[in-house]
Parts: structure tokens; C-alpha cells; sequence
């Protein structure tokens, strides 16, 4: 059934795609056609070889921050521009990078069980060999601990089972807590862990979320096996990414440094991930509640809460060395407009190999670079400044991107027109982030670009699969058949476009393709080239589809006259956040007084929303009613000031002169949407509308201070929030009135 629908979801989409003219924003019609005869040739010039090398080439050896196989990737990729005529130049940054010098995990009670924490070498994978030069399995970012205590899962360890943990009757004060991979980004978990007192936190990929549950593991299948680990960060980044000790300013050589205890990303609690392998024992030993069924995994035992008799000594030293990291930033000059600069980035380390993370984005983005360059050659130079941007230390914590962004954060608002970020891709579909006021722009991209697989365009693929999610939820709606654009994610974190959009306001995108690739490589030393060739993207030609994509989008904001910028855009999707954020606080305010009802009239069964052996619910403080009016205000004013600047400039006819002055007002706009003191807690985030979540980590908040205040029941921070918020959107609308004077 699924089948017969996608088919008659893509002949519909594929019949709406024909009927569209081929105008482009920004663009006079003869322009367009140009333009459009250039990405032609453009595409002409790309390689799904050159891809495939690039992947070969770069994930040939672990390399990550300061090692001798991250030099030798850095090396090539500055040969490369350097080889296509680009302006090369390497920006180093000097930063802590702590990798393990000890690392012991053993259960002592009530029988001795020793972990391995290792990933054995594959005969299938030809580089999982390389032990000598492979960081081990380990969180970077822990502090050194030696830590015993009894053992408590707490499922993925997020919050809410904190508070079912309560309900239980089960506190983690003073106990190592086991959690699993999943639901939240991974530094979440330590970070909860910390706050209810745990000493020690363990994490584990489940194979019911990651392993045999899912399908055949590697090297048959491409999902985890028992022995694979998942590395990463769990420095907490939702305070702010980059460097630890140097918040806020670049890392360079002289940097003012904050002692490392001063540092407030840093947790207090050792962290270590381990393999299914080495979590079985652990969880098989627990005693006390059964796990609630939505806690269970796939392990062949029943899940048990703890505590009891299980004892877990956990002992992790780290060196905490200082090292080098180095961004290659190449550049084109633009010809008519050298201060207006288009920005393209993909980062190059990783945590081993990294085959598909980062180096399948890193190897397309090099290939859209080798094309951008034949392009010259034809005699083509772009209108505006081209910056291809390859970030070292990505991994560890957004630190190449983060510390150039805050080195040069004063040129970057003069001159950044749009940030463009790619990282790991593979076959699939269009998953396509960003600034909503440039979201009829990227649906004009998608439209333009043939997915290789099916053959129609990405647009098209990718709202077909929105049209069958949406029928499997039984929410296919008449207004999801009848609309022809793709709605753009807002972005949270995880990636290199963080510090450009939610530090400095610069009108960002995440681009990639996925969807079809599922499996258990990720961080892993099996996230190979020989593991990409066979489950990622074997033909590499989704890495041709990112180029084209990311490489189109590169070329017209380049050469686009008029900058495509379309704020209604944003005001609609602004007004839908505050509309949901509404209607989520009436429904918190009804399910809280029902539920307070029902416990004050002892009826515990209807109100329990656990198990029938765990303890019910607390009653809580009923929820007040917010003024939303400012803000419900401050957005007539921006819908009315975005609709009266879209209609201007339909209708201008600009002098050179007055279409640079209106572009910089433009491509600045977003800036207007910084708060000057931040977010409550954590001031390095200063955008209003977007951020990730204090508790998700990559997922975002939309309106965060708002609705993050209303989700920990903080309303009197809320309320604040809102009238911030509301403040800001009414200069952000006296600011689209002011880039031409009304009439």
C-alpha cells in the first residue's frame, strides 16, 4: 500500500512541478535564462568519481583534532583549491582537546563483570584495522572520575523519566546511571544526570533503537553491532559551543583563557559510551522495579530499574592537551560586489575515519568547488565574494567554525550575505534547514535539481514523502495535496551553521541528503569507506545531488541582483510558532487541572499515565494565564511590514548604487533578530526565534525563551520573554519599513 501510494504521490507532485514557470528570484528573465544555462554547465562538470576519490582519499586514516592524519587532510584539501585558483589561506586555533589516558568500567557486586571497551577489527572493513592511530571508544569532554556506586537505567535519560523515576520512588543521588543512545542529543544525558546527583553516567546504544531489532548488523547489514560504540562531545553546548575556555572571543595563540573548573560547558560527573556487549551484563545484574514497557529494549532479558546489589566502579583520567586545529578558508573574489560575501562550509575532522561523517559533505562540497573553478576558466566570474570554508574541529564542539566566526564577528555582520552548511549526506531525500525568509529561494533550488534515484526533482520527492508520513499519521489533509513548496526545518544545533546564525544573525542553511541509509557506523570505526560504498550511497551520485544543491545555491546568491530575501515568509512561520506556543499552554493548562481533579478525587488509575505499580503523578501549580498581546501585536506589525517591502520591491527599479544600500539591508534584516543580552542562562545564544533546546541539545526551540520558560513552569520568566520578544519583532518590523520609505 505504501508502495502504490508514493507512486501516485510522485505523479501527482511530478504534474504540479511541470505547470511552474522557471522565474527566478532576483533575476530579470533574461538573466534567469543565463543563469539557468550556467548551472548547465555547472552540472556538466561534476563527477560522481570525483566524489567516490574524494571519500577514498580523505577517509583513508583516522583524522581527528591534531593528529597526524588531520594534517594530512588538511594538507590535501588546501591542495585542491590551491590546484582550481582559489586564494587559500590556513586559520589555526589553539585549543584543549582531552583524550583518554585511563578508562576502566567494572562490576564489582554482586558478581565481577569487566568491560572491553573496544571495537574489534573486521576483516570486511580494511581500515577498522588501523588501532595504532584511532582515538578509543570514550565521551570527550568528561572529567577525570573515579567513581563506585550502585547502578540505576534510566531509560534515555532525559528529563521526563527523572520524573517517572520520582513517581517510582527511585533517586539517582549518589548512583552511576545507565542510559540509552537516543531522544536527545548525548550530552543531555550526564547533564540531567548531574543535576539529580548521579556520580557516574554510562551510555549505551539499545539494539531495538540501533542493532539486530532494526536488521542485519555490520559487516552483513549496516546496523550496529554488539561491539560498536558511538564516540561524541558531551560538552554541554546548549550554554555555548566552541572553545570552553574562551567564550565569546576567538582561540588564537594570546586568547585570555578561563581556568578549566570556570568553565561552564564543562560537567563535574565521568561520562563513558559502551557497546550493547558491555551494557547486557551491567543491565541483566539489576534488580528492583521492572522497566515500564516503553523502557524496554531489545536485550534477550527482562529491563530492570535498579537499584540493588549492582555495583559499578567507573575510573577515566584524560590528558587534556592542548592542540592545534586549522580551517582551510579559500576564496574568489567577487567582481561587482568584493563586500558581499557568500559563505560555504563543511567540516573535515572526525572521531575516526568518518567516512560518511563529515567526509561525504566534505568530498561533495569539493567537488561543487572543482566545478565553481572550470566555471572561471569559461571566462564566469561571480558578482559577489565566494568563501568555501572546510572546519577542523567540528566534532569535539563546533570549534573551528565557532572561534572563526567569533574572531571576525564584526566583519561578518558587515559582509555576510548567507552562511550555506553541508556535513555527513547519503542517499535519500532533501533535508533542507535554514532562515525562513529565504525559504521560496530554496524551494526555486529544489526545483531545479533531479533527484537520482527517482528521476523527478527533490522538491517533488521530498513532498511526497511528506504526503506519505502524513497519510501513516492519518493526518493527510486537502491542504498538503494542494501545496507545491517544501517547508524549510528551523535549525537547532549540531552542525557548523550554528555560530553563524544563532551568535550573529547571519542567514544560514543546513543542507544534505538522507533517509535511505539507516545504520550503526555513526562515530564508530566502522564509519568507513567500505561500510559508505555499500549501505550510505553506492553509486556516490547522492553526493552529486548535494553539489548540485549546495553548488546552485552558492552560484545565485553569488550572482542574483536583488537578493531573493521574502520576509512574509518568515512572518508566517513566526505567527505558527506563536500560535502553537498558544495553544500548547492551553493544553498544559487543561491536562494539568484534570489531572489535579482526578488526583484530588483519589481516582489514581485514570490519572496514572504509567504502569499500575508505579506511584501516581504529583498534583501541580495550576497554570496562569499569559499576555500574549505584545507579541500578538508586534506580529501585525511585521506581517503588514513584510507584505508592504515585498510589494516595494516587485515594483523598484534600483540604481546600482540603491541596490547595494537596499541588498546589505537585506542580508543584515536577521540581525534585527538578536537579543542584546541572549537567552535566560546562556547569553552566547542571541537569536529570538531559534535555538537548541537547554534540554535537547540539537533539537530546536522555536521562540525559545518563551516557550523554554513555559515548559520548566517558570512564568513569570515567561511573561518576560514575551514582552523581549514582542520587543524585538516590532524593531524588526520598523526595520523592513525603513529599507524603502513608504509612499
Amino acid at each position: 500500500m505504501r508502495k502504490h501510494l508514493l507512486t501516485g504521490s510522485l505523479i501527482l507532485v511530478s504534474f504540479l512541478s511541470r505547470s511552474q514557470t522557471h522565474s527566478l528570484a532576483g533575476f530579470s528573465d533574461a538573466e534567469a535564462g543565463q543563469q539557468l544555462q550556467l548551472e548547465k554547465t555547472f552540472d556538466g562538470y561534476l563527477s560522481a568519481a570525483n566524489v567516490d576519490s574524494g571519500i577514498r582519499i580523505m577517509s583513508a586514516r583516522p583524522h581527528h583534532v591534531g593528529s597526524p592524519g588531520d594534517k594530512a587532510v588538511v594538507n590535501y584539501i588546501y591542495n585542491q583549491f590551491k590546484s582550481w585558483g582559489y586564494d587559500v589561506q590556513l586559520e589555526t586555533f589553539y585549543v584543549p582537546f582531552p583524550t583518554p589516558t585511563e578508562r576502566l568500567l567494572e562490576m564489582t557486586g554482586p558478581v565481577h563483570f569487566k568491560a572491553t571497551l573496544a571495537e574489534p577489527p573486521l576483516k570486511e572493513d580494511r581500515t577498522s584495522g588501523q588501532t595504532s592511530e584511532q582515538l578509543p571508544t570514550y565521551n570527550c569532554w568528561s572529567p577525570d572520575g573515579d567513581v563506585t556506586g550502585e547502578l540505576v537505567y534510566v531509560n534515555y535519560g532525559i528529563p521526563e523519566d527523572y520524573d517517572r523515576l520520582a513517581r517510582m520512588g527511585i533517586s539517582v543521588k549518589g548512583k552511576i546511571v545507565i542510559a540509552k543512545y537516543g531522544h536527545s542529543w548525548r550530552g543531555i544525558k550526564p547533564k540531567v544526570a548531574q543535576e539529580h546527583g548521579a556520580i557516574g553516567c554510562i551510555i549505551y546504544s539499545d539494539p531495538k533503537d540501533d542493532g539486530y531489532y532494526e536488521g542485519d548488523v555490520y559487516p552483513k547489514g549496516a546496523f550496529k553491532s554488539e561491539y560498536g560504540v558511538q564516540r561524541g562531545s558531551v560538552m554541554d553546548m546548549p550554554i555555548y559551543p566552541g572553545d570552553p575556555l574562551t567564550p565569546g572571543v576567538g582561540a588564537t595563540k594570546d586568547a585570555k583563557r578561563l581556568d578549566r573548573k570556570d568553565a561552564l560547558t564543562l560537567l563535574k560527573i565521568p561520562v563513558l559510551p559502551i557497546s550493547y556487549h558491555d551494557a547486557e551484563p551491567l543491565l541483566r545484574a539489576l534488580e528492583g522495579p521492572v522497566a515500564p514497557e516503553d523502557w524496554r529494549g531489545a536485550l534477550p532479558m527482562t529491563y530492570h530499574v535498579g537499584p540493588g546489589k549492582t555495583l559499578v566502579h567507573l575510573k577515566l583520567a584524560f590528558n587534556w592537551e592542548m592542540k592545534t586545529i586549522t580551517d582551510v578558508i579559500a576564496k574568489i573574489p567577487g567582481s561587482v560586489w568584493p563586500d558581499e560575501w557568500v559563505i560555504r562550509g563543511n567540516h573535515h575532522d572526525a572521531w575516526v575515519n568518518g567516512a560518511g561523517d563529515p567526509i561525504s559533505g566534505q568530498s561533495a562540497m569539493l567537488e561543487e568547488a572543482r566545478a565553481v573553478g572550470e566555471l572561471r576558466k569559461t571566462g564566469w566570474k561571480p558578482k559577489r565574494t565566494i568563501v568555501y570554508c572546510a572546519w577542523d574541529g567540528e566534532e569535539p564542539s563546533l570549534i573551528g567554525s565557532t572561534e572563526w566566526v567569533e574572531t571576525h564577528a564584526a566583519e561578518l555582520q558587515q559582509k555576510a550575505v548567507v552562511y550555506i552548511n553541508s556535513d555527513g549526506n547519503s542517499r535519500g531525500f532533501l533535508e533542507a534547514g535554514g532562515s525562513h525568509g529565504l525559504e521560496p529561494f530554496m524551494n526555486e533550488i529544489a526545483r531545479d535539481v533531479i533527484d537520482p534515484q527517482t528521476h523527478i526533482t527533490i522538491a517533488d520527492r521530498r513532498h511526497a514523502r511528506d504526503l506519505v508520513n502524513a497519510a501513516e499519521g492519518g493526518h493527510l489533509k486537502k491542504e498538503l495535496f494542494q501545496k507545491k513548496t517544501i517547508t524549510l526545518g528551523a535549525l537547532g544545533s549540531g552542525s557548523d551553521y550554528s555560530p553563524f546564525l544563532q551568535h550573529l544573525g547571519i542567514p544560514s542553511f543546513d543542507l544534505g541528503f538522507g533517509g535511505e541509509s539507516a545504520g550503526g557506523e555513526y562515530h564508530s570505526i566502522y564509519d568507513s569507506y567500505d561500510d559508505y560504498r555499500r549501505f550510505k550511497d553506492p553509486s556516490f551520485q547522492y553526493g552529486v545531488a548535494l553539489a548540485e544543491t549546495a553548488g546552485r545555491t552558492t552560484l545565485r546568491m553569488a550572482d542574483v541582483g536583488l537578493l531573493p530575501f521574502d520576509f512574509r515568509a518568515l512572518y508566517k512561520t513566526i505567527n505558527d510558532y506563536a500560535t502553537d506556543l498558544m495553544a500548547q499552554l492551553d493544553q498544559m493548562r487543561e491536562t494539568t487541572s484534570l489531572t489535579n481533579q482526578l488526583l484530588k478525587a483519589h481516582d489514581y488509575d485514570y490519572a496514572m499515565d504509567t504502569a499500575r505499580h508505579l506511584m501516581p503523578p504529583a498534583a501541580k501549580d495550576e497554570i496562569p494565564y499569559l499576555n500574549f498581546s505584545s507579541l500578538q501585536n508586534a506580529l501585525t506589525l511585521l506581517g503588514h511590514a513584510a507584505n508592504h517591502l515585498a510589494d516595494t520591491l516587485a515594483k523598484a527599479k534600483l540604481s546600482d548604487s540603491q541596490l547595494q544600500t537596499v541588498n546589505e539591508a537585506l542580508y543584515r534584516a536577521e540581525q534585527q533578530l538578536l537579543s542584546d543580552n541572549g537567552l535566560p542562562r546562556r547569553p552566547w545564544y542571541r537569536h529570538t526565534i531559534y535555538a537548541p533546546g537547554f534540554y535537547t541539545g540539537y533539537g530546536v526551540k522555536t521562540l525559545p525563551g518563551i516557550r523554554e520558560a513555559i515548559e520548566q513552569r517558570n512564568f513569570e520568566e515567561a511573561q518576560q520573554q514575551i514582552e523581549i520578544d514582542a520587543a524585538v519583532l516590532k524593531k524588526f518590523a520598523a526595520y523592513l519599513s525603513a529599507i524603502f520609505f513608504k509612499e
